[in-house]
């Protein structure tokens, strides 16, 4: 299967370099998230269609966030007659002006006479997809990994970092030889990887379990304590990085929340238990 990238560019803080988009197959053309809808990634997917002598039939969306769904529309506009593909996310699915035809993990995607396993992977988002080529061993792995970094979880946004972790480990289970991401190069150590963010996610369980046992309850102070040396952890970012490990630890039976209502939404109070 022939495989080609495809780049959004669309650069910035949180995408870095851009999104990765993939163009897949014989013939009838795949691609593999739907970028931004910038025009350069437009002309550039009409010529990596020519070079594979392609017509665009379908597009495999890993997850409803913007960077890798909003290109949709654009991409209808100019092949009408795509077929947009994802699995459902009813919150965000209807901001884009397309028919999504679900996927649902454990099914398969015919890519000319090859096939794709769809694989669920949430935790970045509830919706996330991973796309498995068994003959080459490799994942599409949309924003499951990134190698130049950690992945975000949003939590206050569908995010779950229980389920990211259960994802990272049914990916291990697959025994990949290449990962390709959404963004970044291609990871041809996905093993090293891996076990690199499980370890990460532990050493920083361990740090937010000791603010909070040291008395930080409030998002905020645990986010000052933990990343007071982290340059590169926007405040947004961090926030929500801080809150999806304490859901987690409550979920684990360390911490407990104490909803207050004198706080704003968001801010309750967390304590060991």
């Amino acid at each position: 299967m022939k495989m080609t990238l495809v780049r959004a560019h669309n650069p910035g803080p949180y995408t870095g370099e851009g999104n990765n988009t993939y163009l897949v197959g014989g013939p009838d053309g795949v691609l593999i998230d739907a970028g931004t809808g910038d025009s350069r990634h437009l002309d550039d997917l009409k010529a990596a269609l020519d070079d594979h002598g392609a017509r665009l039939t379908s597009v495999l969306v890993t997850h409803g966030h913007a960077d890798h769904a909003s290109g949709a529309q654009a991409l209808a506009m100019r092949w009408p007659g795509v077929v947009f593909r994802k699995m459902p996310w009813l919150e965000v699915d209807g901001r884009y002006a397309v028919v999504w035809s679900p996927l649902a993990g454990g099914s398969q995607v015919r890519v000319g006479e090859d096939t794709l396993d769809v694989v669920h992977t949430p935790g970045h988002a509830p919706d996330h997809l991973a796309f498995w080529h068994a003959r080459t061993r490799t994942m599409f792995a949309g924003d499951l990994v990134t190698p130049r970094g950690s992945v975000f979880i949003p939590a206050s946004r569908g995010g779950s970092l229980a389920d990211y972790l259960a994802s990272l480990h049914g990916l291990l289970a697959f025994e990949p030889a290449r990962l390709l991401p959404g963004h970044g190069p291609a990871v041809e150590d996905p093993r090293a990887l891996i076990e690199r963010y499980l370890r990460h996610r532990a050493q920083r369980d361990a740090e937010i379990l000791a603010a909070v046992r040291a008395g930080h309850a409030t998002v905020e102070s645990i986010v000052n304590t933990v990343y007071h040396e982290s340059v590169n952890a926007p405040g947004g970012a961090a926030r929500e990085s801080v809150l999806a490990h304490l859901v987690k630890l409550e979920r684990d039976g360390e911490v407990r929340r104490e909803p207050d209502a004198r706080r704003r939404s968001g801010d309750d109070a967390w304590r060991p238990r």
